[in-house]
């Protein structure tokens, strides 16, 4: 197991655009289904003691994924997302706002830009959050970057697991 993994988070409120950078030991076709099966990302994406439910998933262009992050209590925080451009295994581009239970999107959102690629083993996985509203982003920017974090040790958690298998 590497322990010498690039993790780099950036916030740069002028642009309104948070920076990961995130070095994973593992291969990327595994990495790449983790960012995009519901069944795998229900999995990492919620910092714990929070849990996630996709409700539905599409990856396709054009293409939605509906889901809730549920705390302990049961109370839902629903999210939508939708697929604006994928290249497999290289990039996914999506758009996402939080939104009722109805799927009714709580506008502004953002956009989220992910690119991966290997090198010897280890996948670097590049994410590039651009917010609408920068009154948005600094009022969920401390919950989201210490969520955000909690994720990414969450998956570097489940990746390691699946390696195994």
């Amino acid at each position: 197991m590497n322990n010498n993994l690039l993790f780099d988070f950036t916030v740069d409120k002028a642009a309104k655009t948070v920076y990961i950078k995130r070095e994973f030991d593992a291969e990327l076709s595994l990495v790449w289904d983790a960012f995009t099966k519901a069944e795998l990302i229900d999995q990492w994406i919620a910092p714990k003691p929070m849990t996630a439910k996709t409700k539905y998933q599409d990856f396709k262009v054009g293409g939605k994924r509906f889901y809730a992050m549920v705390n302990p209590e049961g109370q839902e925080r629903w999210a939508i997302q939708e697929y604006t451009s994928i290249t497999p295994k290289t990039n996914f581009k999506m758009y996402n706002a939080f939104a009722d239970e109805n799927e009714k999107p709580e506008l502004p959102g953002s956009e989220w830009d992910h690119t991966f690629s290997e090198e010897n083993g280890t996948t670097n996985v590049s994410i590039i959050i651009y917010n609408e509203s920068r009154e948005r982003m600094e009022r969920i920017l401390d919950g989201f970057t210490q969520g955000m974090k909690m994720s990414l040790s969450n998956l570097e958690n489940l990746l390691a697991t699946l390696s195994k298998k």
